[in-house]
């Protein structure tokens, strides 16, 4: 009976035990399938893309505003979906006009008309030191890819860029034929002025210095510029979506309304219109589904 006892006494501490050399042990190996989704996220510490099934986008004709710059990025990604030499390409501007919404509207554009044409890959700001060994995974995959960076820009004393200007263009391999890169930033040159000043002042040879950080932007074969719309423009943007969204109302109020939410959010671009028009669906009653 006490050996019984005993044995009953030990299965807690045993189970404690199992838990904590299961908690200790390493990951399972992940499996990286490019032809599970249209779109990934790269999670950089266990090397894994994310399936995405269900992107958070708009339709590429609901963005006004941006008609030049939305039919060049258009076209840049056509071109790459059939295999054909593309630019990467570096969204800059004011914030909220668009840029990311146009990179993710374009992606589904494409694989509406050519089905699974192309990948979506989402890399963040803080994994871009891993970069080569993302491009190490998809270098020998036939699906062309589209690299996704959201918000890119350097700070003082960053040196992460230096990754990013060896796999645009430098580097003993080189970019990936299968591969571009498209970023979003609200700088021009990636960085703040201030650093840009900062380093002029304090180089040795201050042209060199600042050469090799404005360079960075340079290995972009495209900058798109985006900025914030005129009050027409903002009302088209508003009036699109409120159409599309069966929102109904006089066009005089909807007007007056987002002039309104306009005021209050001290801006018009295409961020403020969605979200006056989600303010505005709730008070209707109607889902944005």
């Amino acid at each position: 009976m006490n050996q019984v006892e005993n044995q009953a006494d030990l299965l807690p501490l045993l189970q404690r035990i199992a838990e904590t050399l299961e908690r200790l042990a390493p990951p399972p190996a992940v499996s990286n399938d490019l032809g599970a989704a249209d779109a990934f996220v790269w999670h950089a510490e266990r090397e894994w893309l994310e399936p995405v099934h269900n992107v958070n986008r708009v339709e590429i004709g609901l963005l006004r505003g941006v008609d030049r710059v939305r039919d060049i990025l258009l076209e840049n990604t056509q071109r790459f979906a059939a295999g054909l030499p593309a630019n990467n390409v570096l969204l800059w501007g004011a914030r909220g006009t668009g840029k990311s919404a146009l990179v993710k509207a374009a992606h589904a554009a494409v694989n509406e008309a050519q089905p699974h044409a192309l990948a979506l890959i989402e890399i963040h700001r803080e994994d871009i030191p891993t970069l080569p060994r993302l491009l190490g995974l998809v270098r020998n995959s036939a699906r062309r890819c589209v690299l996704f960076c959201d918000d890119l820009s350097f700070d003082q004393n960053d040196a992460s860029y230096k990754s990013l200007k060896a796999v645009l263009e430098g580097g003993i391999e080189g970019r990936p034929g299968n591969v571009v890169l498209y970023a979003t930033s609200n700088r021009r040159h990636l960085m703040a002025r201030d650093m840009i000043d900062n380093e002029r002042s304090t180089a040795i040879n201050p042209s060199e210095a600042v050469e090799e950080k404005v360079s960075l932007s340079d290995r972009f074969g495209l900058w798109l510029g985006f900025h914030n719309v005129d009050q027409d423009t903002f009302h088209a943007i508003v009036r699109g979506y409120a159409q599309h969204y069966g929102l109904d109302m006089p066009d005089e109020q909807l007007k007056a309304e987002a002039n309104e939410w306009s005021i209050t959010r001290g801006s018009r671009s295409g961020r403020v219109a969605w979200q006056f028009i989600q303010d505005l669906a709730g008070r209707l009653g109607k889902p944005l589904g």
